[in-house]
This record gives C-alpha cells, structure tokens and sequence, in this order.
C-alpha cells in the first residue's frame, strides 16, 4: 500500500482545493483519527487526519463518522485554536510523509496567530500536531511522546517542535545533479533499478519505484523526459486500486494485466481502499470483548454438542439389552447362580447363537432385570439427548450469527450487539446512570436505502434491529427479505408492491450484508411480513415464514454504495 511520499505529494496537490477555506467543526470519531470539516468554495469538505498505526493518511473522506458522546482534550484542544480558522496553505515537507496545514487565526486580543497542523504518516510513529508557529511550541499532539519513549523527539504540550529525523535520501523534485542518469546506465535490470531508486531518493515506495525504472527504460534515449513525466502525473494523476495476490493503490498510469479500478480523485479512491480494511480493525480493536465472550461460548457448545451426539450415538445400543433381557427370561430355567456368561439362541435373528455375560452375584431373575434397566435408562436418554442436541444446536446456531454480524459490522453497530448479550446472560449488564436513575440504553437505528424508483429499504445491523424492524415497525403487507438459510440481515421495502428492479436491489442488499456476501450466488428469500412470525421463547433474530420465493444474486458493492 504504497502511501510514499509521492503520493503524499499527489494528495497535497488535490488538497490545494481547501486553501483560503475555514475550518468549521472538528470531531474525533475514533482514538488516532480527527476530522476537520474545511468550508471552502461554497461546500463543506470533511478532511480526515489519520495516525492509525496501518492506515494513517490525510484524505478528503465521505465515510460518515460517529462522534463519541465526550470529546477528548485533543479535540477540545483543536477547537479552541482551529474553529473559524483560515487555511491558507497545504505544504509537503520535501518528499516525506509529513504534511503542514497552516491557519491564521487570532489570539484572544486580536493578535494575529499562525499555526501548523502536521501529519506525519509514519506506520506506528504516525502523528497530529498541533504548533504554534511563532514560537515553534507543540500546543498539543494526538498523541503523546514522552523522552522515556523517543529521547530524541518529545512530542508533548509545551515542548519545542522538531522535524521528523532527516533522511540521507535525495528529493526527486528537487534533484539538479539528476544522479537517476547514473543508476539508470549503472542498473539496466529492472527490479535492481527499482530497488536503487528507492534507496536513493525519498519517498519511493516498491510499486513506484517498478514504475520509474519502467519508465526511464522506456525513454531510454532521453532518460530525464521519461523522468519528469512520470514525476508529473503527480499534479494530474490517474488514481487505481490494483488488486492481486498484494493489493496497492497508485496515481500512476500504472501498466498491469491484474485487475485495475480507477477513480475521480485520490480522496475517493482512499475511501474504497481503506473503507473495509480500516472498518474492520475498528470493529476488532472495540469489540475484542464481545468477540472474546462470543468465541469461547462457541467453543463450549460445539463441544457439548459433539458430546451429546456421541451419547445418542450410544443408545443405539437399547435394543440389544432389551433383547438380552427377553432371552434371559425366557430360558431363565437353564440359568444357575455364579454363572458368569451364557449362550443362548436369538430368536429375533434366526436363533444365532448370543453371548450374554452374567454376574455371579445376582439371582437368574435380577441379571435379566439389570438388562431392562440398561434398556430404560439409555430409552429415557433418548429423549433428553435429542432435546438437548436441540438447544445447543439452537444455540450454536445464534452464536453464529452474531460472530457474522460483528464480521459485518461497524464500530457504531458493536453497542447493539453488547446489549444483546447482556440480556442473554453472556456478559454482565453494567447499570449507568443519569441523574440518579437508571439510563435505558437505546437501540440504535437500522441503514436506510433507497432504490433506483426511489422506494425506501430498510436493513437491520444486528438481532436487535432486526427484531424491532420485522416484528414492530414493519406494516404486514410490506416485503421482508434475508439470504436463505444463512446468518445476515433483515431487509424490509416499504412497498406492498415493490418493482422487480426494487426486488433484486432489496435482494443485493440481503445477499450483501449476509455472511455470504463474497460468494457468487447468494440465494434470497422474500415474502410479505404478515407471513413471517417469531416462536415463542425464541433467540433475537431468530424468524419462521412460509410462503416465500427465492431469487439468486450476486452481491454488488458498487451497487449497494448508489442506493445510499
């Protein structure tokens, strides 16, 4: 994923749009990231910083966030110096990963105050920094560097600001000595160019630098043409996520017979590529609890489960102790006491000849009698062991479907499915309060779509949704719709008489958020929800209907992303 410095510098140059904007509200959705929505040339641009540890970037992003109900002193930090502030330039430092928005502003007399936000986009030492430019004082970071971490650089409220460490690489922009003349004659291999371009300047990642090589191959008799060119796609780039066994993004007009999507903006293809990878991460940092307790619960009743099948397997056995027992009282005077065995003829199989072990201990009439004892016990087991094959199979089966749903999940769905398993006994419920009385928590609301006719569809994120979707919110003559025998959402059209586009739309939907949804064919049913109930004493989510006709589809996120 090659977010080098050249594609910083790409971004920096598509972020030039935001110059002479003003900064409106700033939010911090998530630990490592800040968004700063940028009002300029008459529309709003939420502008993301991230210091993610794997996905940090600077990016214009439409993912909608959700704000934590307290801000952290960070962003109250930031909105106390940044609101109403003016951008008035957006700068690379050379060719690394760091980036400086600077704003002006004024202090509390009216003085005007510049002041630097800088982005370093450095793996796990990514950061955002808030300066004070006229005495070059870090007024606070997102996060905190203290001199027992980095004796080299304190990045803490108060402490001067130091540049990120200067690297011994030349800038490929600023490059008079034009040194790729010397490596281009010296290396003609491709990937041993590739690899030399990369150590000698800053900020070519691997992808990059395979492009440049391939480039000053392809100009070989005029080398700094096919230099700058390539150098020049950064003012205008061609943004393409090129997927294979390693997946990397480019502004490159990147030769490639792997598969290739492109963009309008670097913004745009940014939010594609990180939308999924980043989601996820999310839901696996802040729902580990729920996905530790869900897992374990899992583990135990699959185990019981193998248990219980094992147990009924061994009832099959009742018959012969049945028959044993008939025998015995049959010939029961040809039987001594302190025999320890006996052959007798079966009659149930053509008189064979069975051996049946006694003990010595008890009467000819008491071993026939523990023989129909065997027999009613593992009889009654039968029964119990089915029901309760049943129940944990019922069990497993919920357990499931809530693991899918926090694979399909967002970071905003995960209080939800916490909910869930506190009113299902698996995590203790932790009461808060609000002046004094107990706070209800509240379920949040299901996705909204609408199909290509403008008909609104509804889906369920989680059992909790879904069950308040279906069963309450639902009229009875609308359609309700869920990928066939698999874990996934409830999808309701708000039409007594959808269109078949709508239908299949409404089925993409279903198909989508199911856990089926790489799959090539997602078989999904739907029917009215006068058809579906709910059995008495069932799990959340769980349904029965009749009635239903299937359709087949193959999921579409292309699709699914324009129905929003």
């Amino acid at each position: 994923m090659p977010f080098d410095g050249l594609f910083t510098h790409a971004m920096v140059h598509e972020l030039q749009m935001l110059v002479s904007g003003r900064v409106g509200r700033i939010s911090q959705p998530f630990p490592n990231e800040v968004v700063v929505v940028i009002r300029a040339q008459r529309h709003n641009f939420p502008l993301l910083l991230s210091a993610h540890p794997s996905y940090a970037r600077l990016q214009v992003s439409d993912i909608p966030y959700k704000n934590p109900p307290v801000p952290t002193n960070f962003t109250m930090t930031l909105r106390k110096y940044l609101e109403g502030a003016k951008l008035i330039s957006v700068e690379q430092l050379e060719n690394d990963r760091v980036v400086y928005l600077g704003f002006e502003t004024r202090n509390e007399l009216g003085d005007r105050m510049p002041l630097l936000l800088s982005i370093e986009i450095m793996g796990r030492y990514s950061n955002v920094i808030l300066i004070n430019q006229t005495k070059n004082q870090i007024i606070d970071t997102i996060k905190h560097i203290g001199p027992d971490q980095n004796r080299f650089r304190t990045l803490l409220p108060g402490a001067p600001y130091n540049k990120p460490p200067k690297q011994k690489r030349l800038d490929p922009f600023d490059d008079n000595s034009k040194y790729y003349l010397n490596l281009a004659e010296q290396y003609p291999n491709r990937e041993v160019l590739a690899a030399q371009l990369s150590q000698t300047y800053q900020g070519i990642a691997k992808e990059h630098a395979l492009y440049l090589a391939d480039q000053l191959h392809e100009h070989d008799k005029d080398l700094t043409r096919g230099w700058e060119k390539a150098l020049a796609e950064t003012i205008n780039p061609m943004p393409s996520i090129i997927t294979g066994k390693r997946d990397f993004f480019t502004y490159f007009v990147y030769p490639t017979t792997r598969v290739k999507k492109t963009f309008v903006t670097l913004s745009e293809l940014l939010d594609n590529f990180y939308r999924d990878k980043a989601t996820s991460d999310r839901v696996q940092q802040q729902g580990s609890q729920l996905i530790h307790i869900i897992k374990n619960n899992l583990q135990k009743n699959r185990k019981k489960l193998k248990k219980l099948q094992k147990e009924l397997a061994s009832t099959a056995k009742a018959d012969r102790y049945r028959i044993k027992g008939e025998l015995l009282t049959t010939y029961l005077f040809q039987i001594k006491r302190g025999m320890t065995e006996i052959e007798l003829p079966n009659y149930y199989a053509g008189d064979e000849m069975i051996k049946i072990t006694l003990s010595n201990q008890l009467s000819p009439s008491q071993n026939a009698q523990k023989y129909f004892k065997k027999y009613q016990k593992l009889k009654n087991a039968v029964s119990f062991l089915k029901q309760q094959i049943n129940l944990t199979q019922a069990e497993v089966d919920y357990l499931e479907e809530l693991q899918a749903q926090i694979e399909l999940a967002e970071p905003q769905d995960l209080p939800d499915i916490k909910l869930e398993l506190q009113q299902q006994g698996y995590l203790k419920a932790q009461k808060r309060k609000k002046h004094g009385k107990i706070r209800k928590e509240k379920i949040s609301q299901p996705a909204i779509y609408f199909s290509s006719d403008g008909t609104k569809i509804a889906v369920g994120k989680n059992n909790l949704q879904n069950d308040r979707l279906t069963l309450k919110t639902a009229h009875k003559d609308y359609f309700w719709l869920h990928a066939k025998n698999i874990p996934g959402s409830h999808v309701i059209i708000y039409s007594h008489e959808p269109t078949q586009q709508t239908l299949t739309e409404a089925a993409n939907l279903a198909a989508y958020f199911s856990k089926s949804r790489d799959s090539a064919s997602v078989p999904v049913d739907y029917v009215q929800v006068k058809k579906i109930r709910k059995p008495n004493g069932a799990k959340p989510g769980f349904v029965i209907y009749e009635g239903q006709k299937t359709l087949f589809i193959t999921p579409q996120r292309q699709l699914i992303d324009s129905l929003k």
